[in-house]
């Protein structure tokens, strides 16, 4: 999925999806909290630069999180499934 169409719900879904807080997902990804509440309170594609949505992005990615773009149902999130080893 592509950063530019990742919306405020997305990255807010995303987040309580695998726990973390606001401050944790902003360290992660080296922006700061009040960037990050504007980027989940978007109505639509998430508000901020380019290159700090897709920090924040990478971020919850990296945490477990697929983004799910947008396919007649509406977008979404879910957990990266884990492989038994």
């Amino acid at each position: 999925m592509d950063h530019s169409t990742l919306t405020g719900r997305q990255i807010a879904a995303a987040r309580a999806l695998v726990g973390l807080s606001q401050a944790e997902v902003a360290a992660r990804a080296n922006i700061s909290v009040p960037t990050l509440k504007r980027m989940e309170a978007s109505e639509g594609p998430a508000a901020g630069l380019a290159n700090n949505v897709a920090a924040v992005m990478h971020a919850l990615e990296a945490a477990g999180v697929i983004f799910v773009a947008e396919n007649g149902e509406g977008p979404g999130v879910r957990m990266r499934k884990v492989s038994a080893t």
